[in-house]
């Protein structure tokens, strides 16, 4: 297979002869069928475990922390490992793979930990000057401050939280603080946003030819009503929702827009090898707002980043392989330059 775009990697045989990757993913050892708790990440973590191999890749699979106890004998780590059922887990893995100086995919641990609390990230936009949603952060434990801003509808949601878990939408903000207090019981800092319509625009990057970010076609989410938030048993397949009601952004105003936001963000968290920038959009006005950036988020062949990188060609293995790719030679760890010419 030769590329099929001449920002896409393709690694050699003799460097996938050579090298031995760990894939370390809480699902890594299942058989592929859904999670009573985890729904469709247990699919989604086989079918990358799958991926890999089917590039040619020499794969060990591992699916807990205490494998990078000690350093692993392997050379590289395919970590998905973000979930691990407490706080901030996703820091976990990457701090591991720090202390053995073991290469492996993703961010650094400092850079994980920022893009994970969605108020940071909010202020690190605000400083590149890109416009956000109003919202205000209370930390478990910490100093009250009074509302400071007003709304008719506001959401309520951890601070480091995934997939929607735990958020809420009330009418007032003595119910943003009851539903604050059960957060906080369950020890997690809490975020709480002026509500817009659920017009959710993502522009993926990935780390691509070149050692460079490569920011594919942004992806629009157009649910049937745009007034509900989407729960935590949607995305994961949970009940059945079917799969996400994405569209490819046409506008050539709202793309140029889209990606000039994603450029001013991007000097503060690169390098990275893949990602998901999230906006809110409101068609009736223009309006753009960021969200929150979530770095090596959710890679199944289903979901926002695979079926943007197919409108254009790549398709979910192609995908795969350049990620990594990039990965490997940022970090040094290829012998031959990664093909990278269109066929």
């Amino acid at each position: 297979m030769t590329a099929t775009h001449p920002r896409q990697i393709r690694i050699s045989a003799a460097d996938k002869a050579r090298l031995r990757i760990l894939f370390l993913a809480k699902h890594a050892c299942a058989d592929g069928r859904p999670d009573p708790q985890d729904g469709n990440h247990a699919i989604y973590h086989h079918e990358m475990r799958s991926t890999l191999e089917a590039i040619g890749l020499h794969v060990d699979v591992a699916d807990r922390y205490d494998a990078l106890f000690d350093r692993p004998d392997t050379d590289f780590v395919v970590t998905l490992l973000n979930r691990g059922g407490f706080l901030n887990s996703e820091m976990l893995a990457p701090l591991l793979l720090t202390r053995c100086d073991l290469p492996y995919l993703g961010a650094s641990p400092i850079v994980r930990g920022l893009s994970d609390d969605k108020y940071l990230s909010k202020m690190v936009a605000r400083a590149r000057g890109v416009p956000t949603m109003k919202a205000q952060l209370f930390r478990r434990g910490g100093l009250f401050e009074a509302p400071s801003f007003a709304a008719d509808r506001l959401v309520v949601k951890p601070n480091a939280s995934s997939a929607s878990w735990g958020v809420k939408m009330v009418d007032s903000w003595s119910e943003a603080r009851d539903h604050a207090d059960s957060l906080f019981a369950l020890g997690h800092d809490v975020l709480v946003e002026q509500w817009a319509p659920l017009l959710d625009v993502a522009v993926p990057v990935v780390g691509g030819s070149g050692g460079q970010p490569w920011i594919l076609p942004p992806m629009m989410y157009v649910p049937a009503d745009p007034h509900r938030e989407r729960s935590y048993e949607e995305k994961r397949g949970l009940i059945d929702a079917g799969d996400d009601p994405l569209v490819l952004v046409e506008d050539a105003d709202l793309r140029d827009r889209l990606a000039a936001m994603t450029q001013a963000l991007l000097p503060e968290l690169w390098p990275f090898d893949y990602g998901r920038f999230e906006f809110r959009y409101d068609p009736a006005s223009g309006t753009v707002l960021f969200m929150e950036v979530n770095l090596s988020c959710n890679l199944w062949s289903k979901k926002t980043i695979s079926r943007s990188a197919a409108s254009i060609g790549v398709d979910h293995a192609a995908l795969v392989e350049t990620i990594l790719g990039h990965s490997l030679e940022r970090q040094g760890l290829l012998t031959a330059i990664p093909a990278q010419v269109a066929a």
